[in-house]
């Protein structure tokens, strides 16, 4: 088994009137380890989607080994060597690691026969390598082994060129520098070409050879790595930003009100492989500090401390000097409100009209504050129609499920249910995330008119637009840890690259 090389040219995918990827040509020697970077939203996953056959590209064409090729589909990038691993596991869980292999085969018979498959799995494992046990189940594997299958699994399909999908994000660093550097060896000897997704630089500079950078659509530079400084990297994917104000700040933040503190905060998240560790975090009335940071570097794990989906192990969280853990009855006390990344999953009730989801912060409290023992409907309506014509929320009727709402409008009823009554502290994350230029104006302009109100906002977000449009103030998250801030006026976006790549 030899490696391939493959080569794109003038790679176009448009999307009605956006172009997710334009006139991208990249070229991958055979036995070649590339690295691909970007920001979220560059292009990256557009790009390999075309190459596997996902997606048919707008314009332009693929070349293996030389050779201009279709891949229609997923199957004819298999037919002509090309494999891919995603982020996510694609393995059947309940089914043992050889069972896994043999029935991803394209020529799997109906019935088999497992003497013979498993002495040719034998065979095909001794010249891998990676040592794996096949006869347990997949449900009973580590990440680290999952995602070892999950290459043995291309391998044994005959992939001669793979695409990793930022392959660490589920593995220790143990598993991550055992998995890349097994990868490295078989692109050393000839046997493959790995084209790799990822965000970390230390881990393009160990084992890539060469890279691209894709920005907003185009490809931004490339070289061998090396030959090329980190800054200079971070600057490709950064490129020139323009700072675009929604609503203008009125008032400056109030240094002596601190509303969010957090002080040498520890966590884990469920798998034991993600940690927090927030050594001190102070939000303050009339203030956004955003939090930026490449995916999976901790974001989502802070917001799930304030959230109450985990619990911290160590330190302290504080709202307005008392301590929190994100109870409902504790952010009814504080005046804390959540609004959470993708809301119609993560904080409504799909099938549930526009009007209940909009009720829900609210249904069992009479005007008097105190918990009411009959729910009021019409009332419940009333403030929904109330709230639906002030948010300028688009919906055929407050009865209609709000799972039939487009995304902007999800969101507005959501901002109109949690920016409804006094808010002290705001804790978003991701709060444009897929959505068209005239929601992201209107719901940047109401978190901004929050903070002018005087609440205190903490902005978790992965667009660094948005941060740097947004923020009072700006702190970088890495590897779970706060690692740099910034005053927003005075935020050099090269600084905060470099930073967000791990560059400390």
């Amino acid at each position: 088994m030899s490696a391939l090389s493959v080569e794109t040219v003038g790679m176009t995918k448009r999307f009605g009137a956006f172009a997710a990827l334009d006139e991208v040509s990249i070229r991958i020697e055979a036995g070649g380890f590339h690295a691909l970077l970007g920001e979220n939203g560059a292009g990256k996953s557009t790009l390999v989607k075309c190459m596997m056959g996902f997606y048919a590209p707008t314009a332009g064409s693929l070349l293996v080994d030389n050779r201009e090729v279709a891949i229609p589909g997923p199957k004819a990038a298999q037919a002509h060597g090309l494999g891919m691993v995603y982020q996510h596991f694609t393995l059947v869980p309940s089914l043992t690691g050889a069972e896994n292999l043999v029935i991803a085969r394209a020529d799997v018979p109906r019935l088999i026969d497992w003497t013979r498959e498993r002495a040719a799995l034998a065979a095909f494992m001794a010249g891998m390598p990676f040592r794996l046990d096949l006869d347990r189940p997949v449900s009973a594997l580590s990440a680290g082994e999952k995602q070892k299958l999950e290459i043995v699994k291309q391998l044994y399909l005959e992939a001669r060129f793979l695409i990793l999908d930022e392959p660490t994000s589920v593995l220790t660093p143990a598993e991550a520098e055992e998995v890349l550097g097994l990868l490295r060896g078989m692109t050393d000897a000839g046997a493959l070409t790995v084209l790799m997704i990822s965000h970390k630089f230390h881990e393009v500079e160990t084992f890539a050879r060469s890279f691209s950078v894709l920005r907003r659509g185009r490809l931004a530079g490339g070289g061998a790595v090396g030959a090329v400084s980190r800054d200079d990297m971070a600057a490709m994917m950064m490129g020139e930003r323009r700072v675009r104000t929604v609503a203008a700040r009125a008032g400056a933040p109030d240094p002596d009100r601190t509303v969010l503190q957090i002080e040498g905060v520890t966590a884990t998240d469920p798998s034991g492989l993600r940690h927090l560790a927030i050594d001190d975090l102070r939000v303050r009335v009339r203030e956004i500090v955003g939090i930026a940071g490449v995916s999976g570097n901790g974001q989502k794990e802070l917001a799930d401390l304030l959230g109450g989906q985990i619990r911290a192990t160590g330190g302290r969280v504080a709202v307005a000097g008392l301590p929190y853990t994100g109870s409902r009855a504790e952010s009814r006390d504080r005046r804390v409100r959540f609004i959470p990344e993708e809301p119609l999953r993560n904080a409504c009730a799909p099938q549930m009209s526009v009007a209940e989801n909009i009720g829900f912060r609210a249904f069992d409290r009479r005007a008097d504050g105190r918990t009411g023992l009959w729910l009021d409907k019409g009332g419940l309506r009333r403030r929904a129609h109330d709230l639906i014509a002030r948010f300028g929320v688009k919906t055929a009727s407050a009865e209609a499920p709000i799972a039939t709402l487009s995304g902007g409008n999800v969101q507005r009823a959501v901002l109109a249910r949690e920016l409804t009554d006094p808010v002290d502290l705001l804790i978003v994350v991701n709060p444009c995330f897929g959505l068209d230029f005239a929601a992201v104006s209107d719901i940047r302009s109401q978190i901004v008119a929050a903070r002018n109100g005087g609440t205190a906002v903490l902005l978790i977000s992965e667009d660094l637009d948005e941060i740097l449009e947004l923020s009072d103030r700006i702190l970088v998250m890495s590897e779970g840890r706060l690692v740099y801030e910034t005053a927003a006026a005075e935020a050099e976006v090269g600084t905060i690259g470099r930073h967000m790549a791990g560059h400390h």
